[in-house]
């Protein structure tokens, strides 16, 4: 039986309940909208806040320290390219931080599903498209499998995963065969990252974008407002658009510069990878926040048996989500294929997956399940890519990159720990 008491958090100074419509308006407000952010932040939910502050902090330390060459174009778009990789590995892990689980094969089935696309390219003399398919359904068998031992046998997802790092690293080396190199030939492939959209179409995908934001973001605000839903304030979805507008149409300025260190090359434009990355944020932030199986997965991950008492078939979300994160594992393949022209035995192997799973944590995903959206992995793997990038130009050690990298990440996961538990404090 619902209960009819207000609670006392609710009641005016006089004692009185607000009206209905007084809360409506308190929230709808610009000053309520920064108190509830204000309020969300005190209880533990920072969202992209850290990943925002540290690409801004980082940007600003490396260009302090290599003014000349850290925010040139051609050093930006380098930076962007050696971001889409490790990006696409994160959107697929997401997913599987989502449920609470963990993919530590993610990086090596990148490789594998790599060098099927290289073999049959090279060996077979496949067009570009039977490759590509080949290397997505390869993908995807590969997280059928690995889904149906976690979720329908029991076995632990580190286990599994990690019996599986093992084993798809010698699939890598039998394809590849010993210190072999399978170089990538195929202008379409290696065009994703060598290749770049001409200017006056660059600004007009820019414009696209910014139009399709736009409608989107009214769109939904006049929903919101036609249907007495709580919605923000016009003045705050406008200046989310006039931000987003700002920052596609300044990256598309830089990209569009001629950035060629000889007078007789032509080098300006955007990189084919960066849609290819667009495209894939998009659908899969509408498949997360917009559909059904979104939704079931944020409650297995926040829930298992409370999901498995609603109704919510855990077993399918799991396979279903292991096929989504190894099938983005093998896009993110094809594109550092592309980047390096060439497969390697070592292809996906090393720091791939540390990286992916760095860049899903920093952007705000958390390692215990049932917090964070795809945008996370697009801001956690700038941060990555500015930390290798700006390293590289100031000429550390190998060995200080890595202990840098990994204090971001534990440090990413101390704010995730402690957020929690400020969270669960002020549930009590």
């Amino acid at each position: 039986m619902a209960s009819n008491i207000v609670p006392t958090s609710d009641l005016e100074p006089g004692g009185a309940a607000p009206s209905g419509f007084e809360r409506d308006r308190a929230a709808g407000s610009l000053g309520g909208v920064v108190r509830g952010y204000l309020d969300r932040l005190r209880g533990g939910d920072l969202g992209a806040l850290p990943a925002v502050l540290g690409i801004v902090v980082l940007t600003l330390l490396f260009y302090a320290l290599r003014p000349e060459t850290f925010l040139t174009p051609l050093n930006i778009t380098n930076l962007i390219i050696q971001a889409a990789p490790i990006t696409l590995l994160a959107m697929g892990l997401v997913w599987v931080l989502l449920l609470g689980d963990i993919d530590l094969s993610a990086g090596v089935v990148s490789g594998v599903c790599a060098a099927v696309m290289a073999q049959l390219l090279a060996q077979q003399g496949a067009p570009w498209w039977v490759a590509v398919l080949a290397a997505l359904v390869t993908g995807a068998v590969i997280g059928l499998f690995t889904g149906t031992l976690v979720a329908l046998i029991g076995i632990p997802s580190f286990v599994v995963t990690l019996a599986l790092f093992l084993a798809f690293q010698g699939v890598t080396l039998r394809i590849i065969g010993q210190g072999g190199t399978v170089p990538i030939r195929d202008e379409t492939i290696r065009g994703l990252t060598n290749s770049y959209i001409p200017v006056g179409a660059g600004w007009a995908l820019a414009a696209a974008v910014i139009a399709a934001y736009a409608v989107l973001q009214l769109n939904r605000w006049r929903t919101q407002r036609s249907k007495g839903l709580d919605s923000q304030p016009l003045v705050v979805v406008v200046a989310r658009i006039v931000l987003i507008a700002v920052i596609v149409l300044v990256l598309t300025a830089i990209l569009n510069a001629d950035r060629a260190l000889s007078r007789a090359v032509d080098l300006k434009g955007i990189p084919y990878a960066i849609p290819v990355v667009i495209v894939l944020l998009l659908v899969l932030t509408f498949l997360l926040g917009r559909t059904t199986f979104g939704r079931h997965v944020y409650a297995v991950g926040g829930n298992s048996e409370a999901a498995r008492r609603a109704g919510i078939s855990v077993t399918r979300i799991r396979i279903m989500v292991f096929m989504l994160a190894s099938s983005m594992a093998a896009v993110s393949g094809l594109v550092a294929a592309a980047r390096l022209s060439s497969v390697t035995p070592g292809s996906g192997g090393g720091n791939t997956l540390l990286y992916a799973v760095g860049a899903a944590v920093i952007g705000g995903t958390s390692l215990f399940g049932g917090r964070g959206r795809i945008r996370d992995a697009v801001l956690g793997g700038l941060v990555i890519a500015i930390i290798d990038n700006g390293l590289g130009l100031l000429q550390v050690s190998a060995y200080l990159n890595y202990i840098i990298t990994g204090g971001v990440l534990l440090l990413a996961a101390s704010v995730d720990a402690l957020a929690r538990r400020r969270a669960a404090a002020g549930k009590s």
